[in-house]
């Protein structure tokens, strides 16, 4: 399989970062609504914060890198099956997942850095806080945080709903593309 992507299908850098987001992404929405409900005396109480911290600062480079990966080698053109109501669609729904992903991520950035404390990644490095101290920074950027996080997530489910259709309904190849396969 190639590196990058072809007329016809994506190569295994985007297969790679494509599956890797997805994963992650679900990963961290699971982590934040359990670890909210953790009580007082939990050992986890000040773990999973920083897990999903870290975890959720790693995403936001590795998506800088996506969109930059995107310029560098730029996806595979719309199938010629697709409608024009497809093509706007497709590009309408990737966009809202791009933005809506950075927006949690810098929601979260602004809950964390809203008493200008910086983030420690893993342990190895802080992420400093540069924006800190705007009237009710934690609330807001929580409550952004929150629903946009319930947004991408369910937006991300039906996004896969989407690609089972094109597979299973539709039988053309745009699922066989994400997954490196041959139409």
């Amino acid at each position: 399989m190639q590196l990058r992507n072809s007329s016809s299908r994506y190569g295994a850098v985007s297969i790679f970062m494509h599956w890797s987001v997805a994963l992650v992404v679900f990963g961290l929405f699971a982590l934040g609504l359990w670890m909210v409900g953790l009580d007082y005396y939990s050992p986890w109480r000040k773990e999973a914060p920083d897990l999903h911290k870290s975890i959720g600062l790693t995403l936001f480079a590795v998506m800088l890198l996506r969109v930059v990966w995107i310029w560098f080698s730029p996806a595979p053109p719309a199938l010629a099956s697709y409608s024009r109501a497809t093509r706007i669609g497709a590009k309408l729904g990737h966009g809202f997942l791009y933005l809506g992903l950075f927006a949690v991520m810098i929601a979260g950035y602004l809950i964390s850095t809203s008493e200008g404390v910086g983030i420690p990644v893993f342990g190895l490095f802080e992420v400093p806080a540069l924006i800190s101290n705007l009237p009710d920074q934690a609330d807001v950027a929580g409550v952004v945080h929150l629903y946009l996080a319930w947004a991408v997530v369910i937006f991300a489910g039906l996004h896969g709903l989407v690609a089972l259709k094109h597979h299973f309904i539709d039988r053309d190849a745009t699922l066989n593309r994400m997954l490196g396969r041959k139409a």
